[in-house]
């Protein structure tokens, strides 16, 4: 019997350049895309800067008539309370920026006495700046698990046979745009040193996050 030897498959990298469309407005584009479809490409973005998400500011979120995010829970399950962690001084202080950041954006609301609460999670960026998670764990224990998944990677690999180019948008805080039912909020509460809050939005960390829904959609040009 031959040994096959194992081989490290690594992903595909291709480099990119940034370019300014204005006001401080910054995108990534392939660096090898020919010179022709680079300048119409560049031209297009920059007439329609306006539409994209640049902030949290820009997030009006959608409107509850066409979705609206639920938390159902398991009759044998009890809330959790999670107590509060202890943290490094200059993680809380990034910690607290993001906090301040979501709230002034009307993601989050101040609450008390929640039967559910969890901790933050922080979660080092390559920028030095921290994506505040939230440990959801006994939350998506107590969850049921949504049937309908996502569809299967290489069935999306294999549809993208046949173009010359693809072009990848990730919707900027895609989750966050989804607004929670009234009645579930309560249950995505979390804790800090100055209080504790719940989502007002979708927050990213729950397992039953509806598996139509993604922060990222590719298009393929033929």
């Amino acid at each position: 019997m031959v040994e096959q030897e194992e081989k490290q498959i690594l992903p595909h990298k291709e480099s990119v350049e940034i370019v300014s469309l204005g006001e401080g407005k910054e995108v990534k584009i392939g660096a090898s895309i020919a010179a022709e479809t680079k300048r119409d490409l560049i031209e297009l973005l920059r007439e329609f800067k306006d539409v994209f998400a640049w902030s949290y500011k820009d997030m009006p979120g959608l409107n509850t008539d066409i979705v609206v995010h639920r938390l159902p829970i398991k009759e044998e399950y009890k809330p959790v309370q999670q107590k509060l962690r202890r943290m490094r001084p200059n993680v809380l202080l990034k910690i607290k920026e993001e906090v301040k950041k979501q709230f002034d954006a009307g993601f989050l609301q101040v609450i008390k006495y929640s039967e559910w609460v969890a901790n933050i999670v922080p979660v080092p960026k390559k920028d030095g700046k921290v994506r505040m998670c939230i440990d959801y764990r006994d939350l998506n224990k107590a969850s049921p698990k949504d049937n309908f998944l996502l569809p299967h990677i290489d069935t999306l690999v294999d549809n993208t046979a046949g173009y010359s180019l693809f072009s990848f948008m990730d919707g900027f805080s895609g989750y966050n745009q989804i607004k929670m039912h009234p009645e579930d909020m309560e249950k995505t509460t979390f804790v800090t040193m100055w209080g504790t809050f719940c989502y007002k939005v979708m927050p990213f960390g729950l397992k039953k996050r509806g598996s139509n829904i993604s922060e990222s959609h590719g298009n393929f040009i033929p």
